[in-house]
């Protein structure tokens, strides 16, 4: 899977060197106005890095925030099943990281403004704001490691650029989302736990055959259903050309391997409704089993998106009408 990486060299074309020293000057400036007013250099608990905030709060705890560290905002919503596998995620690495960046937390349907303000095209959507700069990190779903090396790079940028050294943790705190689990654990949550612990390794062959594992004993368990379906699409496109692919999607719009790899790379993106759209008119394009691959390759599609997204209710019955 290729999701779309910022390149951190970015820094220096979005904001130039004179922004960024202009940046770095005024964020040295809150940071010792804070200390003035003792509200700088003290710890902060583990739960601290990881925040919710709406538009109410945005110029406080984004803009404000990154003066002194950087900021990480996580563009989700409830109905987003990609959203599901990627939030706890960054919200584990905000606690591992102790404390060089902060992870903020935007739940779109809720702050439509800030969805809007940043451009976000499709969720889940990770940027970062600088000393006030907002950078676009990736969208879509993303393996742990290619995560990491964003926020390597993230975290190197606004030291060097913008003497954002971080937060000091309380390391005497409890960190956030640790908890002894109140209930006996059930028959396959070893099973779907190392489903997880594979596709945040990358590892989505390895994901894929742990949720088959599951649906072997038990064919109606529904989280082993959606992950399976998040899984396979993520190792379909593990090897693909993402360039290549869009290439022989736009060049060869008959060409039914072609149009299903394009709409497998749309989805992984977050663009859902081009992915849908791009396969519906396949099908209306289609006959016999090149049609009924299609479909079939829809319908898996509705299940990584999950049955009750209005996106997925529209494209059923759009699907109807091409086949009826």
């Amino acid at each position: 899977m290729q999701p779309r990486n910022m390149s951190m060299s970015g820094v220096v074309d979005l904001a130039a060197v004179k922004a960024a020293q202009e940046a770095k000057s005024k964020a040295e400036q809150s940071r010792a106005e804070a200390a003035r007013q003792g509200g700088g250099g003290g710890a902060v608990t583990p739960a601290s890095l990881v925040i919710d905030v709406d538009e109410a709060g945005f110029e406080q705890d984004v803009l404000q925030r990154s003066t002194e560290v950087p900021v990480v905002i996580d563009f989700w919503a409830e109905w987003c099943e990609p959203c599901k596998q990627l939030s706890p995620v960054l919200e584990r690495l905000a606690v591992e990281y102790n404390g060089r960046f902060v992870l903020a937390k935007i739940d779109v349907d809720a702050n439509q403004m800030l969805m809007q303000q940043f451009g976000v095209q499709g969720i889940p959507a990770v940027f970062a704001v600088v000393a006030g700069q907002a950078l676009p990190l990736f969208q879509g779903a993303a393996a742990e490691a290619q995560i990491r090396g964003t926020l390597d790079q993230l975290v190197q940028v606004a030291e060097q650029r913008f003497g954002l050294t971080g937060l000091t943790v309380d390391g005497d705190a409890e960190p956030v989302g640790v908890t002894e689990p109140e209930m006996p654990a059930g028959p396959y949550d070893a099973l779907l736990e190392a489903a997880v612990q594979a596709l945040d390794a990358g590892d989505f062959g390895g994901a894929v055959q742990a949720y088959k594992n599951v649906l072997t004993d038990d064919p109606g368990n529904t989280e082993a259903k959606l992950g399976l379906a998040q899984a396979e699409l993520l190792h379909r496109v593990q090897g693909l050309d993402p360039q290549q692919v869009r290439k022989d999607a736009a060049e060869k719009p008959g060409d039914v391997r072609a149009q299903i790899a394009g709409a497998d790379l749309d989805l992984v993106g977050g663009h859902v409704e081009d992915a849908f759209g791009r396969l519906i008119d396949t099908v209306r394009r289609t006959a016999g089993d090149d049609r009924d691959a299609v479909r079939l390759r829809l319908l898996e599609l509705f299940e990584v998106v999950g049955a009750d997204d209005p996106r997925v209710v529209g494209a059923r019955r759009a699907l109807a009408r091409a086949l009826f």
